[in-house]
C-alpha cells in the first residue's frame, strides 16, 4: 500500500510518524527468544526534557529465534491489535548474544548481526559475514495513521468477489529496508508475473484468482534478496508490499495494526537462506516415490464412470504409458452435495469394489476435496447443530452461492469440528483411497466468527494451514509419514511441510504454460520443495501443440498430473504423436528416478526445493538475475520448456561443457542459445562433470533403484565426486565415481 505522493509528500488523508533517533537501547530478557536488545525511538528528536511529553514512540526489539535469524519486532501500542504470526517450530532461545557500548548496540546471531547506531537519524543495519546487506534508516520505521477520506487503495480484493476483505484500517506500521544498487528480489509465494519483484505492488492475500492474474492462491510474506539474506514478515494478516514501488531505493512492507514483526535471515547464499528459513518455519518432508509418477484424471466436468475410468486405464497400459495415480475430481460425489464424503452411486455403484480393482492395477487413488459443506449435503445440518460451521456475528451459519448452492465453511479452529472432518476421510481411507486433492482454501470470509476467538482478518490467509493440515495428519497417521501427500492449491508460510501442491487454474496456452512455470519458480524460491501443474492448462481445451509442448515440461518435474476442465486430458484425444510425446517422457521419467527420489529426500534435510530456479543454483552469475523460462530439475539437470508454436526456444547456460541428456551433444555455457526442437524434444542439459544416477525400469515409479543401477558421467569434472541413492524401501547406498572415467 502507497502512503506517499512522491518522495516529498504524504497522500491526502494520511499521517505519518517516524522512527527519528535511538533515544535509548537496553538490555532485555523479556523476548520470546531470550536475551535481546529494545530500542526506544521517539518520533521526533529529543532536545529537551519537555519533547518527551505528548510524544508517540514506537519500540523496536531485537532478539534471535536461531542461529542467522533476528527477530525485529516493533511496536506503537504494544496493547493493541496484532494479526499474530505463523507456526514456528524451528524457534529457539539462546541463539544470540549482545553488547552496547558508546557506539550502539549489537545484537549477533551467528552468521548476521543487528547494529543499532545511537541518537539520530535513526540507522539500523544488518550485517552477513561481516558485508553489510540492508538496513532500516530514516523514515523507515513508521506509524500511519488514515482519515476516512484517506487517498489510498488497500489493495486487496473485495467482499463480494473473494469471501472477504481486510477491512479498511486506520492505522498501519511500516517497515522499509534498503535496497541496494542492482539487488533482486524473489519470492512472495507462487506469484504468475514478473520473477523479479522489484517495481511491484504485492499484497500477501489469498484469491482465487487463476494464474492470468495478479493474485495468489499461495501468498507467503517471505523473500529472497540477491545481496545474501531473506526477510520473513511474521503476520499471517494482510501485508503489503511495495518492492521499490514506492520509495524506488526500499522494500516497504506494512500491516494494519500496532505492531509489525519480522525477522532477517542470513545467507551469504539463497541456499543458505532457504535453509534457515525453512529449518524456521517446516521442512518439506520425504513424499512417497509412487507420487512421483503421472497422475491421471477424469478431468473436472467431464461424463465418466466406471468403465470411463477403467477404459483410460486400460488404453494408457496398452500404449505402455505407465500411470500411477488416477484422481477423481469433483463430481465422484453428486452434484449439489459438495462436500459429503459419499460417492455418487448413479455412477459408482460399488466404491469399494471399484478402489479394490484399481488396486490390482497396481494404481493409487486420489479423490478431490474441499472444506465447504453444500447446504444439500446431508452434512450440513449436522456440522451446523454441532457448531461445526464458521458463523456470522449475530450466531447464524456463514452461507453463500458461489461454487455451491448454500454452502458453509468448516471451522478448523474447533478442535472437534476438525476431528468430525477427519473421521470422515479416515472412512474414505478405510474404502481405499490413496490421498486427497485439497482444492479451494482461498476465499474465506472476514465478516465472521470463529470458534476459538481468532482474528478473522489474520484466519483469510491462515485458514489454509489449518485445512490442509487436518488432512496430513490423518494421512500420515493411517499411512507413515513417508507415504502421505496431499495434493493442495492453497498455501501459506510454512505449508511447504504439507506437500505436494499444484499451480492453480491455468489456460491451455503457451502463454499461461509459460506464467505457469514463473509461478512454480517464485514458489519455490518461497521455501516449497514440491510443485506440479495441469498438463495442457486447465480451463479451455489444448491444440495438440500445447498438449504435447506442456506434457514434455510437466514431465521434468517432481509431481506431474494430467487435468483439465471440460476436456479429457488422455494424450490419444490429440494425436498419435502426442501418445509418443507421453511415452517418451513418462520412460525417462521413470530412468531419473533415482536421482529425483534422492533428490526430494534432500529436499526434506535442506529444505532446497526439487525444481530450482537459476537463481538458486547459480548465484555468482550476474546472467541468470531474470531468467524464468527455464529452470534446473534438482541440482545437475537444466530445463528449457518450449513455449512456441515452431519449437523455437532461447535459453541461458551458464559456463563449462554441457551435455544435451536426450542427443548426448556436448556444448560450451557461458551464454545464450537458440534451439528449435520437434514436440519430442526440449533443451535438457546435464550440469558439467555430473554423475547421473539412471534407473533400469520404464513402467513405475517406485522400484529398487540399486537394481540394475548405472551410473552416467558427464563431461567437465575431474577427481572423484560421491552420489547417493537411496531406494524407495529405503536402503541406501553411496558410490563414488571418477568423474575421468566419462561414459557419455
Amino acid at each position: 500500500m502507497k502512503f506517499t505522493d512522491g518522495f516529498w509528500q504524504l497522500r491526502p488523508g494520511v499521517t505519518a510518524l517516524y522512527a527519528q533517533q535511538a533515544y535509548d537501547i537496553a538490555e532485555t530478557d523479556d523476548t520470546p527468544d531470550g536475551a535481546g536488545l529494545v530500542i526506544t525511538a521517539p518520533t521526533m528528536v529529543i532536545a529537551g526534557r519537555g519533547d518527551t511529553l505528548n510524544r508517540p514512540v514506537l519500540t523496536t526489539t531485537l532478539s534471535s529465534p536461531a542461529e542467522g535469524v533476528i527477530r525485529v519486532r516493533i511496536a506503537h501500542h504494544e496493547g493493541g491489535r496484532t494479526h499474530e504470526g505463523f507456526r514456528l517450530p524451528g524457534a529457539g532461545s539462546g541463539h544470540a548474544t549482545r553488547d552496547i557500548t558508546a557506539e550502539g548496540g549489537v545484537l549477533e546471531a551467528g552468521a548476521l548481526i543487528a547494529r543499532i547506531a545511537p541518537g539520530s537519524p535513526f540507522n539500523l543495519s544488518f550485517e552477513v559475514e561481516g558485508r553489510r546487506v540492508t538496513g532500516s534508516g530514516h523514515k523507515a520505521q513508521g506509524y500511519i495513521r488514515l482519515a476516512p477520506h484517506a487517498q489510498v487503495d488497500p489493495g486487496i480484493v473485495d467482499n463480494a468477489r473473494q469471501g472477504g476483505a481486510a477491512p479498511r484500517d486506520s492505522v498501519f506500521v511500516h517497515e522499509q529496508l534498503d535496497l541496494g544498487v542492482g539487488e533482486l528480489v524473489y519470492g512472495l509465494g507462487e506469484r504468475f508475473g514478473p520473477l523479479v519483484k522489484n517495481g511491484q505492488s504485492v499484497d500477501v492475500w489469498n484469491a482465487d484468482g487463476g494464474t492470468s492474474s495478479e493474485q495468489a492462491y499461495k501468498s507467503i510474506p517471505f523473500h529472497v534478496s540477491n545481496r545474501g539474506y531473506g526477510v520473513l514478515v511474521n503476520d499471517s494478516g494482510h501485508v503489503s508490499y511495495e518492492i521499490g514501488s514506492e520509495s524506488v531505493e526500499r522494500m516497504q512492507f506494512s500491516v494494519p495494526g500496532e505492531v509489525l514483526e519480522y525477522f532477517v535471515i542470513a545467507g551469504p547464499t539463497p541456499k543458505e537462506v532457504l535453509g534457515r528459513y525453512t529449518a524456521l518455519t517446516g521442512r518439506p518432508p520425504v513424499v512417497p516415490a509412487w507420487s512421483y509418477g503421472l497422475w491421471l484424471s477424469t478431468s473436472f466436468t467431464t461424463d465418466y464412470d466406471e468403465q470411463t475410468v477403467t477404459s483410460f486405464i486400460d488404453v494408457m497400459a496398452a500404449r505402455e504409458l505407465p500411470v500411477s495415480v488416477f484422481h477423481f475430481d469433483c463430481f465422484w460425489m453428486r452434484e449439489f452435495n459438495w462436500t459429503d464424503f459419499v460417492w455418487d452411486t448413479r455412477v459408482f455403484p460399488d466404491p469399494e469394489g471399484m478402489l479394490s480393482r484399481l488396486h490390482a492395477k497396481d494404481l493409487r487413488v486420489c479423490v478431490w476435496i474441499n472444506p465447504y459443506i453444500a447446504q444439500r449435503s446431508p452434512l450440513f445440518r449436522e456440522a451446523a447443530d454441532q457448531g461445526f460451521l464458521v458463523r456470522r456475528p449475530d450466531g447464524t451459519v456463514w452461507q453463500w452461492d458461489l461454487w455451491q448452492a448454500g454452502m458453509g465453511l468448516v471451522d478448523f479452529t474447533n478442535p472437534a469440528a476438525t476431528a468430525w472432518y477427519q473421521e470422515h476421510l479416515r472412512r474414505l481411507i478405510d474404502q481405499g483411497v490413496d490421498c486427497f486433492k485439497t482444492d479451494f482454501g482461498e476465499r474465506i470470509p472476514t465478516e465472521v466468527v470463529w470458534a476459538d476467538g481468532a482474528d478473522p482478518t489474520r484466519m483469510h490467509n491462515l485458514y489454509t494451514d489449518l485445512y490442509n493440515r487436518a488432512v496430513h495428519d490423518v494421512l500420515v497417521e493411517a499411512r507413515g509419514a513417508g507415504d502421505a501427500v496431499l495434493f493442495a492449491r492453497s498455501a501459506t508460510a510454512g505449508g511447504q511441510s504439507m506437500p505436494v501442491h499444484w499451480g492453480g487454474d491455468s489456460t491451455s496456452t503457451y502463454a499461461s504454460m509459460a506464467e505457469t512455470l514463473r509461478g512454480g519458480l517464485s514458489l519455490a524460491l518461497s521455501g516449497f520443495a514440491y510443485w506440479s501443474h495441469d498438463i495442457g492448462g486447465f480451463e479451455g481445451t489444448p491444440d495438440a501443440g500445447v498438449f504435447k509442448r506442456w506434457t514434455a515440461f510437466g514431465l521434468l518435474g517432481s509431481h506431474s498430473r494430467f487435468h483439465g476442465s471440460s476436456s479429457y486430458r488422455v494424450p490419444w484425444a490429440f494425436d498419435e504423436e502426442a501418445v509418443d510425446v507421453t511415452r517418451r517422457f513418462t520412460h525417462l521419467k521413470m530412468q531419473l528416478m533415482p536421482y529425483l527420489y534422492q533428490q526430494g529426500i534432500d529436499a526434506s534435510r535442506t529444505g532446497l526445493p526439487v525444481m530450482r530456479p537459476m537463481q538458486l543454483e547459480f548465484p555468482e552469475d550476474p546472467a541468470v538475475g531474470y531468467l524464468d523460462r527455464q529452470y534446473m530439475l534438482g541440482s545437475s539437470l537444466l530445463v528449457a520448456p518450449v513455449f512456441s508454436a515452431d519449437g523455437s526456444v532461447e535459453f541461458y547456460l551458464p559456463d563449462g561443457a554441457w551435455t544435451s541428456l536426450l542427443t548426448g551433444e556436448t556444448v560450451q555455457g557461458g551464454g545464450w542459445r537458440r534451439e528449435t526442437h520437434g514436440f519430442d524434444s526440449l533443451p535438457l542439459y546435464v550440469r558439467p562433470g555430473t554423475a547421473l544416477p539412471w534407473g533400469a525400469r520404464i513402467d513405475r515409479p517406485d522400484y529398487d533403484y540399486h537394481e540394475g543401477l548405472r551410473m552416467r558421467v558427464f563431461p567437465g569434472g575431474d577427481g572423484t565426486t560421491s552420489v547417493t541413492v537411496t531406494s524407495p524401501d529405503g536402503v541406501e547406498a553411496t558410490y563414488t565415481i571418477d568423474l575421468a572415467e566419462v561414459t557419455e
